[in-house]
């Protein structure tokens, strides 16, 4: 009995096992399910995509949805986008959100939206519904001098023959940018723009800002427009402030050569007094000379003393009559 019952566990086992292996390579259940939805599919091939290491059911179940829909795609065409790395559900989905849309779009568009990176059912989704992008604000700078900021909600809609290739949304939010720095830089006031901020929206419009993007802007409306500083004003007082510093420093020049053209003449006066002194040393050389050839006698030199002399005593005189005048009260 114990032998029986050890035989018919491992005939069990095996069973299992084999029916395992089986049931892996040969999707029975799935290859039903599309019989049951009308898609004509043999087993030979869903065993062939497993050899080619495709999982039949990625392929199968978008095919029986392409063909409830009535999309008309082949089982070849949804297996080569999986090999090449595309997502074969997302795309049937987009073909059916696109055929239920009324927006033509083909297989093979779609299947190159997908493999370029791109959300291929966002972007019909986008073009049913349109999405809103609000940039940042933006300042820009009127005529007059005072700061502008605009906040803009651009509303835009995929455009899908554009898709590949084209620019995002952040080649919009610039553009819109450039255009309302520009339409404010071109008014007179920033009272213009305030009074009439549909300008901006009608400037940009017209740039044809969605040109090589993926996008089609249908509206671009201004949220907010604020009055920032007087940029002008400001710009004016740095410019006088730079002036003042230039002047200062031209006025210190003009000092610091002032400065040293006394002191050059302050030792252009200690050499003259130099030479003074140098001439004045001479003059008793010239005397002795002179009483030594003849052309001065002692009595004339005697005299010169004596008038030398004189002059000192007036002079020492005249100070101190200068002195007692000084220190002597006045009568008022």
């Amino acid at each position: 009995m114990e032998a029986s019952t050890i035989t018919i566990l491992l005939i069990a086992v095996v069973v299992i096992i084999v029916l395992s292996v089986f049931f892996s390579f040969f999707p029975v259940m799935l290859w039903v399910s599309a019989w049951a939805a009308g898609v004509r599919i043999s087993i030979i091939t869903l065993v062939a995509m497993r050899l080619r290491r495709v999982t039949p059911s990625r392929i199968v179940n978008p095919l029986i949805k392409a063909t409830k829909a009535g999309l008309g795609v082949n089982i070849n065409q949804l297996e080569s986008h999986y090999l090449a790395g595309g997502n074969v559900d997302r795309v049937v989905n987009a073909l059916i959100a696109a055929q239920r849309a009324d927006i033509p779009l083909e297989f093979t568009r779609a299947a190159a939206i997908d493999l370029a990176g791109r959300d291929v059912l966002l972007a019909v989704q986008m073009s049913v519904n349109p999405r809103v992008i609000e940039t940042p604000i933006v300042a820009a700078v009127a005529k007059n001098g005072i700061e502008v900021k605009v906040k803009a909600r651009v509303t835009v809609r995929a455009n899908i023959d554009r898709l590949v290739g084209g620019a995002g949304e952040e080649t919009i939010i610039a553009r819109v940018g450039e255009g309302i720095v520009t339409t404010v830089g071109s008014s007179s006031t920033h009272k213009d723009v305030l009074e009439n901020p549909d300008s901006i929206s009608r400037t940009v419009l017209s740039k044809g800002l969605d040109s090589g993007t993926a996008f089609e802007i249908l509206s671009i409306d201004i949220a907010d427009v604020d009055v920032g500083k007087n940029i002008g004003a400001y710009l004016q007082t740095e410019q006088a402030e730079a002036d003042k510093r230039i002047a200062q420093a031209k006025a210190e020049e003009r000092r610091a050569m002032a400065v040293a053209h006394e002191q050059e003449m302050k030792a252009r006066v200690v050499e003259m007094k130099a030479l003074v002194v140098e001439s004045e040393s001479q003059v008793p050389l010239a005397m002795a000379e002179a009483l030594r050839s003849g052309k001065l006698g002692v009595m004339d030199y005697m005299n010169l003393k004596n008038i030398e002399a004189d002059t000192q005593m007036r002079g020492s005189l005249g100070k101190l009559n200068d002195g007692d005048d000084s220190s002597r009260p006045t009568n008022k």
